[in-house]
């Protein structure tokens, strides 16, 4: 199994165990909403009719699996403000990805492809809800949250080159 690290922060973002896809600059994660929490269990005895009613405590919640399971903690952008950051970000990981040893060309590669993806979400912008590592660092990755075609497929996308593999 790999799970997926963010480059500045080492917060766990994602794994190969959901669904995901490579496409231009980044990867799309599939996932989808789990509930958790209150379990029901029927111990098949019959209450009894002196007895007052059991209120139970139902603290079963619905989330999302990926958000869950990487402790993600939703943000807020408008586009003006997120434009600021993605500017930020990318100027940090091209640090990074040079202190990590990558050559110009690979930097410049990656320049490339990350505005290609930039592009699409800044065309979309509306359609996004966004994301934070564990950390809570701002200087971290932010995860996008959007649907598929259908309405109600929920899927992340992630910058490729913002994130390390790390096998498990």
């Amino acid at each position: 199994m790999l799970l997926y690290t963010d480059i500045i922060t080492g917060d766990e973002l994602f794994s190969d165990a959901y669904p995901l896809k490579e496409v231009p600059g980044g990867y799309e994660v599939d996932c989808q909403m789990i509930t958790i929490g209150a379990v029901e269990v029927d111990t098949g005895a019959n209450q009894s009719a002196e007895e007052a009613d059991e209120v139970l405590d139902d603290s079963a919640e619905t989330v999302n699996n990926v958000v869950y399971s990487f402790r993600l903690s939703q943000t807020q952008f408008d586009k003006k403000s997120y434009m600021t950051y993605i500017k930020g970000y990318m100027k940090d990981l091209a640090t990074k990805l040079k202190e990590l040893g990558k050559s110009d060309e690979e930097i410049e590669a990656f320049k490339k492809r990350a505005s290609e993806l930039v592009k699409k979400i800044l065309g979309n912008f509306k359609d996004y809800e966004f994301y934070i590592g564990e950390s809570m660092n701002p200087d971290g990755m932010v995860a996008l949250l959007n649907y598929r075609e259908d309405g109600v497929t929920p899927y992340f996308t992630f910058f490729k080159d913002g994130v390390k593999e790390q096998k498990l």
